[in-house]
């Protein structure tokens, strides 16, 4: 089994919560979230656990990352399980898991199979018969924030992975860079950087930790997502990372366009913005749940549509707004303002929300125009 994480700060409740599922009988559960927000570690810290150590006398981890395929899937599992090659392989999988006792099977980057089109219903169909086995527990992490079907996932189901806490954030940086005696202001405008995504924090750490804050800062405003982007997979170049989330066969030229305006508006978009701003973008709605099926953007707490910092810097590095799009968009703010009478006194009640709200989105759309 890979080893469990040394670092891991800051999910505690969804430890206990995927704990708790385990402890039933037949579990089936899937960690969700963007790339990079520690689902594998995660499920790696579930593993090991004494708690899951005890109920379950085998213990399978299976990464699906090389696995694209129905085929390299099945043959991916049965060489983990030591099954022959061979035909009906899906059936032979099941069949094996049966004649053991309580088994937890942890299925890794299980995106990778499930996002080819072409073999989704071959793949959905071998997880509906793994779930048949009674007492072998699933446990699935992917990209995004959709669930596989054909198996009844047991209630309730834990949400996407959100960022980590400040306090969180802040434990991982400091355990990597090993207590660095830096400004606290300066680790923090790093952390900022981060949008509390694990990956960014353990890579912009791992730079701090040989350049120190100050270099670490004055390279960034040079270079930005480049620099934590030296690896040579997912697990150490936060730009492969995004580029996997954006390749999704979920993702369209439309949900792009919404993806790369939004990569310029940190305060996001509400629900009235994008419909009331006439965006060149056919079809908006839609493009905004593309966008949250592939958890390359997320609703706050205040039902606004944003991306994770990381996310919106490597997308406007590479897919920047069209002139159009910008234009529009300047556009109905202007019409926002314009709200405003002469003696700045609000000539309109709905626009009192939209103003405050959009004050980071109109400096970045003000700056950008100049």
């Amino acid at each position: 089994l890979p080893a469990s994480p040394k670092i891991f700060h800051g999910r505690e409740t969804e430890v206990q919560q995927i704990m708790d599922i385990l402890c039933q009988k037949s579990a089936r559960v899937v960690i969700l979230g963007p790339g990079g927000m520690g689902k594998t570690s995660l499920a790696l810290t579930v593993l090991h656990s004494d708690d899951t150590a005890s109920k379950y006398v085998h213990r399978h981890f299976v990464s699906c990352h090389s696995s694209p395929s129905y085929a390299e899937l099945a043959s991916n599992i049965a060489l983990h399980l030591g099954i022959d090659q061979g035909s009906n392989l899906g059936r032979k999988i099941a069949q094996h898991l049966a004649g053991k006792s309580a088994s937890l099977l942890i299925l890794d980057n299980f995106e990778t199979p499930w996002e080819t089109l072409e073999d989704r219903k071959d793949i959905e169909e071998l997880l509906s018969l793994l779930a048949d086995v009674p007492h072998l527990a699933i446990l699935v992490t992917m990209r995004g924030a959709e669930r596989p079907g054909k198996v009844n996932w047991t209630r309730p189901c834990p949400p996407p992975l959100a960022p980590l806490s400040g306090k969180a954030a802040l434990q991982t940086f400091t355990d990597i860079v090993d207590g660095p005696e830096e400004d606290n202001a300066k680790v923090q405008d790093l952390l900022d950087l981060t949008g509390n995504l694990p990956l960014a924090v353990s890579l912009i750490a791992n730079v701090a930790g040989y350049e120190g804050c100050d270099a670490t800062l004055t390279r960034w405003r040079t270079e930005s997502t480049r620099l934590l982007s030296d690896g040579y997979d997912k697990t150490s170049s936060l730009e492969i990372s995004i580029t996997m989330s954006l390749s999704s066969s979920r993702m369209d030229v439309e949900a792009q366009k919404l993806l790369s305006i939004l990569s310029m508006l940190p305060d996001g978009l509400s629900e009235a913005d994008l419909v009331q701003s006439n965006l060149p973008i056919s079809n908006i709605l839609r493009c905004k749940a593309t966008l949250i099926r592939t958890s390359l953007a997320y609703t706050d707490h205040g039902r606004r549509l944003k991306v994770l910092v990381p996310v919106r810097e490597y997308v406007y590095s590479i897919y920047p707004p069209s002139s159009g799009v910008k234009l529009a968009m300047r556009e109905y703010f202007r019409t926002i303002l314009e709200l405003w009478d002469d003696s700045k006194q609000i000539s309109s009640p709905s626009a009192i929300p939209q103003i405050p709200a959009n004050l980071g989105n109109l400096k970045c759309l003000l700056s950008d125009a100049m």
